[in-house]
């Protein structure tokens, strides 16, 4: 069995639940953050609709600098609109979705290093990144869009099981 067959039903479970999420989001709320120290609402949303698109810098990469000593530094684009925002979203997971459907085990069992200017961060199978800096990192943001929503009076959509706004 291919180690991408197992993972693609948490991949489509977990971005489903994100979609639903980010289509929460108020554009009238999307300068809004908690604490000084926080990101915006539509940062944090623009982020989260981006993570997925890390699946190609993971799979078909063995390396990325995320602030290159001789280039400029990754930016994460930002949406404009909850439409765009979607957009974002759909695109990058219907990308995502076919690169990891694709992916050998001999390539996700393959080394990839995470670098900030040079410097190593982590070295760690793709697979282990696969599931930590995109699946694990994308419910961490999620959560924390929900508390979002949730100090802005809009309701949290269910993921797991009911949410407090949402019967199953």
């Amino acid at each position: 069995m291919k180690i991408s067959d197992t993972l693609l039903p948490e991949f489509d479970h977990e971005m489903a639940g994100t979609r639903k999420t980010l289509a929460r989001v108020p554009e009238d709320k999307f300068g809004w953050k908690p604490h000084e120290k926080s990101m915006t609402m539509v940062d944090l949303a623009s982020h989260l609709a981006n993570i997925a698109s890390w699946m190609g810098i993971t799979v078909n990469q063995d390396s990325f600098d995320v602030a290159p000593k001789d280039g400029e530094p990754f930016q994460t684009p930002k949406a404009n609109s909850v439409k765009e925002l979607l957009e974002i979203f759909d695109k990058n997971v219907a990308d995502s979705r076919a690169i990891l459907a694709q992916a050998s085990n001999e390539t996700l069992m393959g080394n990839w290093t995470f670098l900030n200017g040079g410097q190593t961060v982590f070295v760690l199978p793709k697979v282990a990144v696969v599931r930590s800096f995109i699946f694990n990192h994308n419910v961490h943001h999620r959560a924390q869009l929900g508390v979002y929503l949730r100090l802005n009076d809009v309701a949290v959509p269910s993921i797991y099981g009911p949410s407090a706004d949402e019967e199953m």
